[in-house]
């Protein structure tokens, strides 16, 4: 990169949450999340992003309680739905929406867009496209920490159609068989893209599976990230402890359908309401006026802040420059 291509990328990442980090940091990454994932759906609909991409409003406190519940150093893989995620572990809102909107101010300098996020420094591994495909490089992740000697844990975020795939089961086996620090996160939404998961899967309470390779297994309410935060806590512990592999299955919903084209009419009557009811956000911030953190002007003030650095992110990716054409050859060996 020369130093004119440097100049044009923005520092893409931040301080990342933790096991320090307070109740009012962490609604506050929810609000961003949401915020973000609200503005690249405006973005899209104008027509200023290319491809697609998979939002995943309703789903914050799986992503923050997931990064709460870790280490700096740790590794994650996750999906095509990785906005939040990314987010969580410290990507700024710049990187990732410059990235979305293809510009070289985003974390890849524009080269992989909504679905390929990737930041080594925040542990985050290249995103998936392929359903399941980034379960058995964590497995791969958490070998390398083993035979490093290191206390890094691996953890791998996917939703629950992954669970029929043929890599999932091959991953949880070798995981179990080898002792490896791996978490397996899955992010039960009820929809493995268009189909309900009683359509296609033999048994809906995925914790049941953790048993057939010898692993705890937990499930937890995907809307609590306190919840989240700490279940996901206990299974990067036994991991470091040299206890093995845990699978988490998260309880949550996206609001959203599947993809930008994709407006959901395949939902049951009255279960979007009934899960908004139990919006992520929601929760979290009552908690925080009943435990006396915060009262609504300083929550209002809060979400009002969020929307405006969010909303400056979309200015600045909006003048970013484009790469190069020359670009698609770089990172490409031969």
């Amino acid at each position: 990169m020369t130093s004119s291509e440097q100049d044009t990328v923005s520092t893409t990442t931040r301080r990342r949450l933790d096991l320090a980090t307070g109740p009012v940091a962490r609604l506050e990454r929810m609000l961003e999340i949401r915020a973000v994932e609200e503005a690249i759906a405006d973005l899209f609909a104008a027509g200023e992003v290319r491809g697609t991409t998979h939002l995943g409003e309703g789903q914050e406190a799986v992503a923050v309680g997931i990064a709460t519940g870790t280490r700096p150093g740790d590794l994650f893989t996750c999906t095509y739905r990785g906005h939040g995620l990314a987010l969580a572990l410290g990507m700024t809102p710049a990187a990732l929406i410059g990235e979305v909107m293809g510009r070289r101010s985003g974390c890849i300098q524009g080269l992989g867009g909504s679905m390929h996020l990737s930041d080594p420094q925040i542990g985050l591994l290249p995103t998936f496209a392929i359903v399941g495909a980034g379960i058995p490089v964590a497995a791969g992740a958490a070998l390398a920490a083993q035979l490093r000697g290191t206390d890094a844990v691996a953890v791998s975020v996917f939703g629950d159609g992954a669970t029929n795939i043929g890599a999932f089961h091959e991953a949880l086996n070798l995981a179990a068989v080898w002792s490896l620090p791996v978490v397996f996160v899955c992010e039960n939404n009820l929809y493995g893209e268009y189909s309900r998961i009683e359509d296609t899967t033999s048994v809906t309470e995925l914790v049941v599976r953790a048993g057939s390779y010898g692993m705890p297994g937990e499930q937890v309410d995907g809307q609590d990230v306190d919840a989240v935060t700490e279940s996901v806590r206990r299974a990067a512990d036994r991991a470091r402890a040299g206890e093995g592999p845990t699978f988490i299955e998260a309880k949550t919903y996206r609001y959203s359908g599947h993809s930008r084209s994709d407006t959901g009419p395949y939902r049951r009557p009255g279960e979007l309401e009934r899960w908004r009811a139990r919006d992520p956000i929601a929760i979290a911030r009552h908690r925080l006026l009943i435990s006396g953190d915060m009262d609504d002007t300083a929550a209002d003030q809060l979400a009002e802040r969020v929307r405006a650095t969010v909303a400056a992110a979309v200015a600045d990716s909006r003048i970013a420059p484009e790469p190069p054409l020359a670009a698609m050859f770089s990172h490409v060996y031969a």
